[in-house]
């Protein structure tokens, strides 16, 4: 085993406690190691060959169909932030990316303010709360912000699975 991957699988050990069932302590480290590990495609299915897992439709499951309380995950994660980079010198930032995207199955992606970019494109927008000490940031929680392109189309959310409490309108902040 790689020594990233090492270090990967002790960083995640509280995570996957908290995960519960499994399968998805299982499947986690895989996804987690095929979006920071080699290879230019990180859609499941060529993660799940370079992995050569032969689980194709476990991590498919995960990601798309695994249901879980990730107020939990949440929880550990303010735990583990607050032990690397907590105290008094710390700031919270709060910002937005956003994700260029090409297609328009994804949920929120929309013709919309991207700040990476600095310009109106196609992609998602994120709003992302981080807890912050010196030059070390640490993200602690993330939202998908849904434009009202997808808000005001209640055809595509459902097609899209987005649950219920999510599909009001919201602003940014």
């Amino acid at each position: 085993m790689a020594e990233w991957e090492d270090e990967l699988e002790g960083w995640l050990k509280p995570f996957l406690q908290r995960l519960g069932h499994k399968t998805r302590q299982r499947m986690c480290p895989l996804y987690v190691a095929g979006l920071i590990g080699p290879g230019d495609r990180k859609s499941v299915q060529p993660m799940a060959e370079r992995l050569a897992t032969g689980n194709y439709d476990q991590l498919h499951h995960f990601i798309a169909d695994g249901v879980w309380d990730e107020s939990s995950l949440e929880s550990e994660l303010l735990n583990q932030a607050d032990g690397l980079v907590g105290g008094k010198d710390a700031v919270l930032v709060i910002d937005d990316t956003s994700l260029p995207k090409k297609g328009e199955r994804s949920v929120g992606v929309a013709a919309q303010y991207a700040s990476d970019l600095g310009k109106t494109a196609n992609c998602q927008t994120l709003v992302s709360l981080t807890l912050a000490r010196g030059e070390v940031p640490v993200m602690v929680a993330l939202r998908l912000f849904l434009p009202d392109s997808w808000t005001s189309n209640v055809a595509r959310l459902k097609r899209a699975r987005v649950p219920a409490e999510h599909q009001a309108p919201r602003s940014k902040p």
